[in-house]
């Protein structure tokens, strides 16, 4: 089925998604789980209900033949960038072409948008996540952030850092 944006009624299927594909054990099943750096939840049904009520973010979402969503990314409008975040696909459909899909849909919206970079940030311990980001086009741009201060998108094991990667779309 196409892409299609989020909306308000999706906020409680859209926080089950998240949550399972990064956190808990079922998001062991799939290869993009963060719970062995993280405890806690990824995201909560207020931040993803602010998220859809800003003019400048859109989530697209992957649904399938039953109306269950499968996949989402966050997508925000950040001046001359689009913003990339919470890619997350189920665990059980992980390594199926659906992160592509997100992320070609992403390029189109940068395009819509007149914003020529895509950026984001990636947990830096996460090797495999990060090739995979460079062989979609992606480039460390030697931007290292702190993890997120509050709780809210989860409690670090250990000492996190977020690096930050950047693909020119024009």
């Amino acid at each position: 089925m196409p892409l299609s944006k989020a909306t308000l009624n999706d906020v409680a299927a859209l926080a089950v998604l998240v949550n399972t594909a990064y956190r808990g054990k079922e998001s062991l099943k799939g290869w993009a789980t963060e719970a062995h750096l993280l405890d806690g939840m990824r995201i909560d049904e207020e931040t993803l209900a602010a998220y859809l009520n800003d003019p400048d973010t859109t989530i697209l979402k992957d649904t399938n033949e039953n109306g269950q969503i499968e996949a989402c990314v966050y997508l925000q409008v950040q001046a001359q960038k689009l913003y990339l975040g919470m890619l997350s696909v189920l665990p059980h459909l992980q390594a199926k072409g659906i992160g592509r899909k997100l992320l070609q849909a992403a390029e189109e919206l940068a395009k819509a948008t007149h914003c020529p970079v895509i950026s984001m940030t990636v947990i830096s311990s996460r090797h495999e996540l990060i090739s995979w980001y460079e062989r979609r086009g992606y480039i460390k741009t030697g931007e290292v952030l702190p993890f997120h201060a509050e709780t809210k998108f989860g409690i670090p094991r250990g000492h996190i850092e977020l690096l930050v990667l950047e693909k020119n779309v024009e």
